[in-house]
């Protein structure tokens, strides 16, 4: 029996064993290839379509809850405008009522103090104001009657050309248009006002209300507010957040009251020069309608040039105080606010525009005054809050 020969470097094995192989340097370095078993590859894949189910649902079910919340604002508005009218007020009589504070005026007294003040303002401003406004809606249907026959008398060159154009055109053959009908203006009687005057009072002592409570307790509902995050790091930093939002936001709404009142200072002197009728009146008007940027300059120059047509006869003299206001009016918004409030308080026209419309859809008159106050601090608070400087970005300037 012939024995086995091995090759040289090898030896014998038992039979049943595993031969034993060298390992080269490449296999004896080369990482083991890893498997994923079924069960994971099961989870990954479920997760994947659960992840593509979520993105395709993500937009509609936001565009849900917007709606829902314009809803829920539509609905809870005679609520929400009294409170969101107060906050404004409140944040912005704060600084003075700081001020009295640091003077060793306690709270409470310092914001009866400050709204003592305001008031009293307001009620001067209302017995200036209260008989010529009366007057204008007693005589509203007389001057929309005589709105007509001054604008034709003005206008009556263009009408003569107009008239001679459409003589031509009946020459080639092309009929006139018969003239519309126009109905007579519906009958307004100063009792409907009356009859609003109950619901507007009880709106009016609601909002002294709050704004008396906001002036006197705001900072400790801040603190508690702040006190409320469990570590104190977040308590430090929520401090400090809001701290910052309420300086910046009072900031603004005292600046842009002040501006505004400016204005309807200068409209009511520029009025008085021009002998215009109820200058104070109109002044009120046009500082009211600036708090809507862009559509409340607009507002008052088209007032104003109703006005000087009634009340003038020359169509140029008619014309000139509405182009002085639409002259400080630009100034003023083009010059004047953005030196004063600086670039951060910049807002884009079309985000101002889109703001106007929704919030004058959902509260009325209310909601387009108070709609670009509200902008402005949604971005001061979303320029602080993180995750949220996109649309800080979006409406600026």
């Amino acid at each position: 029996m012939s024995t086995p020969v091995w090759p040289l470097g090898t030896e014998a094995t038992v039979p049943g064993e595993p031969v034993p192989v060298e390992l080269g340097p490449a296999s004896a370095n080369a990482a083991p290839v890893p498997v994923a078993p079924r069960r994971k590859r099961r989870a990954a894949a479920l997760s994947r379509r659960r992840a593509r189910r979520w993105r395709a649902l993500r937009i509609p079910l936001l565009v849900l809850m917007f709606l829902a919340v314009a809803a829920s604002l539509v609905a809870a508005r005679t609520l929400l405008i009294p409170l969101v009218l107060a906050a404004f007020i409140g944040l912005g009589l704060n600084p003075v009522v700081r001020l009295l504070h640091r003077l060793h005026v306690p709270r409470a007294f310092g914001a009866l103090l400050v709204m003592a003040a305001v008031l009293a303002l307001l009620a001067g401003a209302a017995v200036l104001i209260t008989g010529p406004a009366e007057e204008w809606i007693r005589q509203a249907p007389q001057v929309l009657h005589q709105l007509a026959p001054k604008v034709r008398q003005m206008t009556r060159p263009l009408n003569a050309a107009s008239h001679a154009a459409s003589q031509s055109l009946i020459g080639f053959g092309v009929g006139a248009p018969a003239p519309a009908a126009v109905g007579a203006p519906p009958a307004f009687g100063v009792g409907d006002l009356l009859l609003l005057a109950p619901r507007v009072l009880a709106e009016a002592l609601t909002v002294l209300l709050l704004v008396f409570f906001f002036l006197t307790y705001g900072d400790h509902m801040r603190r508690r507010l702040a006190a409320a995050s469990p570590r104190f790091a977040y308590r430090r930093i929520a401090i400090n957040l809001v701290r910052g939002i309420q300086h910046e936001i009072s900031r603004y709404l005292l600046t842009v009251t002040l501006i505004n009142a400016a204005l309807g200072v200068v409209t009511a002197g520029i009025l008085w020069y021009w002998k215009m009728p109820d200058p104070v009146l109109w002044g009120c008007v046009a500082a009211l309608l600036n708090f809507m940027p862009y559509l409340g300059a607009i507002a008052s120059t088209v007032l104003l040039c109703a006005v000087g047509v009634l009340h003038f006869n020359a169509l140029s003299h008619a014309l000139l105080p509405a182009f002085c206001f639409a002259v400080v009016a630009a100034a003023e918004g083009n010059l004047i606010t953005p030196l004063i409030m600086g670039r951060r308080m910049r807002l884009a026209p079309l985000a101002i525009l889109v703001w106007l419309l929704a919030w004058g859809w959902m509260w009325g008159i209310p909601g387009a005054l108070l709609a670009v106050p509200l902008l402005t601090c949604v971005k001061l608070i979303a320029e602080r809050v993180p995750g949220w400087e996109w649309f800080a970005r979006m409406v600026e300037r």
